[in-house]
């Protein structure tokens, strides 16, 4: 993938692009490593970006991921839209705040948990990402497809989008 364009981003444009990502998609899938020492993932809606970038879920008590994480687990978050990857990775602890969980209600989590933000199978998992990496290719995976047989057929480089890596 071709990397001109993001040659010349700034370390907050890198940031706010990853956020901007981020909020568009919300939903991802969050792996972490388990007692077995096997990658595990699960599907997870991220509830609030703060603004020095930590990320936010809700989780049960009895949920996998609140299983495997321990303090300071290493984490990736998978998110997928119509032409666009992105890929966080940071560390995440499992964290027990009415307070915190009270702030960050909403009508979706009243779905899951219907004795509010004060059920106590309710937990907040929070992600501190410590770096993104992040793919672009404008009209999807259609486009992709016909940039890698123009290439396979002309002998040029594919131009199959824009891919970056950030620090966070």
């Amino acid at each position: 993938m071709r990397n001109d364009r993001s040659k010349h981003m700034s370390m907050n444009e890198d940031t706010h692009k990853v956020t901007e990502m981020i909020t568009q998609h919300r939903i991802c899938m969050l792996t972490a490593l388990g007692a077995d020492e096997a990658l595990q993932s699960w599907p997870m809606t991220v509830v609030k970006v703060e603004d020095d970038g930590e990320l936010w879920f809700f989780s049960s008590t009895s949920a996998g991921p609140v299983a495997e994480i321990g303090e300071g687990s290493q984490v990736n978050l998978s998110f997928t839209g119509k032409d666009d990857w992105l890929s966080v990775h940071g560390s995440a602890v499992i964290i027990t705040s009415e307070p915190k969980a009270r702030e960050m209600w909403n009508e979706a989590a009243a779905a899951f948990y219907p004795d509010g933000p004060e059920s106590k199978d309710l937990v907040l998992i929070r992600v501190r990402p410590e770096g993104a990496q992040y793919w672009e290719s404008p009209g999807g995976a259609i486009s992709t497809l016909f940039q890698w047989a123009k290439a396979r057929i002309t002998g040029e480089e594919i131009d199959a989008g824009e891919s970056r890596t950030v620090n966070l």
